[in-house]
């Protein structure tokens, strides 16, 4: 593989409930519109549980982020799935086809195995999307691109901190982005998606994602450090040429412009 061929895909979705599934399946007979439907289930999921999240099963992609990343590590460009429209059965059809299109490089995510994925599967099942190279359920079990542990078709940080759930990875991809200097959760969080799409708020959203997926590059840098795959020296060099391409891409870009001004660089330890 050549050093400029894409890799990996680092990747995020953010999702808003399908209030009519939801008024279908859970609520049959109660005819609640699909605002009433997703309302009670929330406060259902309040009272059990604490929070208003919703499982991934009753989800619609609304924002794809998506950065190109070199064999050497190096981000291409980083884009976000059928600009201006946002459209769910777009995304996920631009998604998978990406994926094909660019020789199935490595996805990147976090905890994109227990809910970044899923949606997207279950996107591709609804609008009757092939994905043959990626349902290869006739492999061999390791070289199945769902299995768990081939982590030569998805890379998950959540998996790689957790040692696959052998411990809990609390403070998530926040704490990971801020323990080298960026920015990790700034004022949005993925509980906030729901009302913002309520009230139009899709190109935030989207300016979001692009955030959750730059956070998640520079975990993943720091990981290749951990697996002597970069030195930390060339992982340093990576981040400032990430930094400079930032820094091209933000004049009206307000995700970019954001993301820099919460920017922190890591500094070694003294000796």
């Amino acid at each position: 593989m050549s050093q400029s061929q894409v890799a990996y895909l680092v990747f995020d979705v953010e999702a808003v409930a399908d209030g009519d599934l939801i008024s279908r399946v859970r609520y049959p007979g109660e005819e609640l519109a699909p605002e009433e439907a997703i309302a009670k289930y929330q406060a259902e999921q309040i009272e059990s549980t604490g929070s208003d999240f919703l499982p991934a099963t009753y989800m619609l992609p609304v924002s794809v982020a998506i950065a190109k990343i070199t064999a050497d590590f190096r981000m291409q460009d980083l884009t976000v799935l059928d600009a201006p429209k946002f459209r769910p059965h777009v995304i996920t059809q631009k998604f998978w086809q990406g994926w094909v299109h660019y020789g199935q490089p490595a996805f990147v995510t976090f905890n994109g195995r227990g809910y970044d994925l899923p949606v997207l599967e279950l996107a591709a099942y609804r609008y009757g999307i092939a994905l043959p190279e990626w349902f290869n359920l006739e492999a061999r079990s390791y070289e199945q691109s769902r299995n768990r542990y081939n982590t030569s078709a998805h890379i998950d940080l959540m998996d790689v901190f957790s040692n696959f759930g052998a411990s809990r990875m609390t403070g998530g991809l926040n704490l990971l982005a801020n323990l080298i200097g960026k920015p990790g959760k700034t004022g949005i969080d993925g509980s906030k998606v729901q009302s913002m799409y309520d009230t139009g708020k899709v190109q935030e959203i989207n300016d979001y994602c692009r955030c959750d997926v730059l956070d998640t590059y520079f975990v993943f840098l720091r990981s290749r450090v951990l697996t002597g795959q970069l030195s930390i020296d060339d992982e340093q060099e990576i981040v400032t040429e990430a930094y400079q391409f930032l820094e091209r891409e933000s004049a009206g870009n307000p995700a970019y412009q954001h993301y820099l001004e919460h920017w922190g660089d890591w500094v070694a330890p003294e000796e």
